[in-house]
């Protein structure tokens, strides 16, 4: 019952909250396919050398495999990629314990954010991200997180978060057209990207933290309801057993009665 109330604010928040990111996700796409990469340092490619994985888990257990898909996710995407230096950043207490005990590299870790989310707490990860990309100590930041789909359905996304890149639908239809039409901008473009992309990568990091957060107590509400009916299902079981076992030492007893008054007849 709690994690259902939890679920239905956590629903709302990220239904509210797609529309907005997925704007402004297509809105920095057109503009980055449209502008030099060496015109922001969010925008430039680098050779992948130092790669981050930002995985979200949750703080708390009792939510199914939510957590186990996860980190198992995390650790085949890591042994896939092998890139020779990398390291985790980890959102929830789950993904940090079990990073932490298998000795993989981890550069932050950010805990007890869910019980109280805010946007503080995507701002605090984004500035740190945005410093390391900017300092060129990160070449590349790949998420991998929970996205909420109901109640009774997650799915395991891995989603590049920098360099910010257009989507290759975008990308592919400039291609085909062989022009590209600009935009005017006021004021200049560079003013406008250093504000729209660090809120770019903000916004996306706070989606996936409502994602994760939605995606968490849809988790655990069914696993809490499965628990319940199994649980049920013992008890009504154990009851049969008991009622079984009782009757049959009465029963017993009974006939260890009748056979005593028969032997003193």
């Amino acid at each position: 019952m709690v994690a259902a109330a939890k679920l239905r604010r956590a629903q709302k928040n990220i239904v509210q909250a797609r529309p907005y990111a997925f704007k402004l996700r297509e809105v920095q796409s057109e503009i980055a396919v449209r502008v030099s990469p060496d015109m922001h340092p969010l925008l430039q490619k680098r050779a992948p050398k130092k790669v981050v994985y930002l995985i979200v888990t949750a703080d708390r257990g009792l939510c199914g495999g939510f957590n186990s898909n996860i980190v198992n996710h995390a650790r085949k995407i890591v042994k896939e990629d092998n890139f020779e230096d990398y390291s985790l950043m980890c959102v929830g207490r789950k993904g940090r314990d079990f990073f932490r005990t298998r000795k993989y590299p981890i550069l932050e870790h950010y805990t007890m954010f869910f019980n109280n989310l805010e946007y503080a707490h995507a701002q605090q990860i984004t500035d740190r991200i945005i410093d390391l990309y900017v300092s060129e100590e990160l070449d590349r930041v790949i998420m991998i997180y929970n996205e909420f789909k109901s109640a009774i359905q997650q799915n395991v996304i891995t989603e590049q978060l920098l360099p910010i890149e257009p989507p290759a639908p975008i990308a592919g239809k400039e291609l085909e057209k062989g022009n590209r039409t600009d935009y005017l901008y006021e004021p200049e473009p560079l003013r406008i990207l250093d504000t729209l992309l660090p809120l770019h990568v903000g916004i996306q990091i706070w989606r996936v933290l409502l994602e994760s957060s939605a995606a968490e107590q849809g988790a655990r509400m069914t696993a809490m309801e499965s628990a319940t009916t199994n649980a049920q299902d013992m008890i009504e079981n154990l009851t049969l057993y008991y009622n079984s076992v009782r009757q049959a030492a009465i029963t017993k007893e009974l006939l260890e009665i009748v056979g005593g008054a028969e032997a003193l007849k």
